[in-house]
This record gives structure tokens, sequence and C-alpha cells, in this order.
């Protein structure tokens, strides 16, 4: 078993929906939701949503690199979001639902800026790419009954990420890749 482990963190809208997805991947230890990027230490989520904080909502991976590396997780990110939309994501609009892959080393910095580039060839979608790639900032974890909010509300998180647009756009432009 791998013992090497290492942290990854991305900002893809709503954080509910950000969860799920890393979390059912081998290799991954833990996914908590949280805030990254603004200048106010330890924000509520209010406090975020108040668009006063700099704040983004985001997860913060925790993974075993041998497992699940580094390039997968940059895939699979790209597979949850509109990296085209610079006004939030799907309906979630302001900066704290902005896009953004937040490095913590050169290695991951040079593999997000080489799979945002492959992205932008790939034709898949006609708009630009706008997500930024960040510098990693502080992670503030967000309060309790946002943690794993998919385990603890099925029913709610289902009907958000249906009526949220983002299920319906991410069958558009991955379902059959």
């Amino acid at each position: 078993m791998s013992e090497k482990k290492e942290i990854a963190t991305f900002a893809g809208g709503c954080f509910w929906c950000m969860v799920k997805p890393f979390d059912e991947q081998p290799g991954i230890e833990k996914v908590v939701s949280g805030y990254t990027g603004g200048h106010t230490e330890n924000p509520t989520y209010e406090e975020v949503c108040s668009e006063t904080t700099g704040h983004r909502e985001a997860v913060q991976i925790t993974f075993q690199p041998d497992i699940y590396p580094y390039e997968k997780l940059v895939e699979l990110f790209w597979q949850q979001i509109d990296p085209t939309d610079a006004g939030g994501q799907f309906a979630d609009r302001g900066s704290s639902y902005r896009a953004a892959i937040y490095y913590h080393n050169d290695e991951q910095k040079q593999i997000a800026e080489a799979s945002k580039k492959q992205l932008e060839e790939s034709g898949i979608f006609k708009k630009p790419i706008v997500t930024d790639i960040l510098k990693a900032e502080p992670f503030y974890e967000a309060e309790g009954y946002h943690q794993h909010f998919y385990k603890k509300n099925p029913d709610h998180y289902g009907r958000y990420r249906v009526g949220s647009g983002r299920q319906g756009f991410l069958d558009e432009h991955w379902r059959d890749r």
C-alpha cells in the first residue's frame, strides 16, 4: 500500500457537487469542502456567499499519487465544471463560485497548465477556457453540514445537481468521452 500522500485543491462552483466524483476514486483518502483564495481567516459560508471575502468554494483532496495520480485528478476536475464560464458555475453566480485549479507545487502547476492547453486544443468547447490556475492559498474547512452533503442529503443533492444545470451540461459534453 502506498504511503505517499499529496494534496490537491479545486474550485468548481458549489462544493456539494465536487465531492462525490473524487470521493469515489481509488487512492483518495479524503475530500473536504471549504473555502480558499480570500483575505479573511476562517470565513463562514454566509461571509463567503456575501462575496466580500474573496474566497471561492473549493474541495481539498488528500490522495495517494501512486494509486490515483494528479493528472487523473485534473482530468476528472475538468469533467465536473464548465471551464468556459467566468461568472460562476451553472446556477451559482459570483466570484465565490468561479472555477480554479490551485496548485501546491511546480509539478502540479505544470500538469494543470498542460491539461488546460490540451482541453483548449481539444475542440470540446467553442468558447475560451477561462478556468484560473492559481498558487494554493490557505484552505478553510467549511461547516460540518456541508461535508459530504451528497451522503447526508442524497435527495436534495440529486435535485440540486440536476436543477442547477450541472448534470445536463456534463452529460452533453462528457458522456461519450
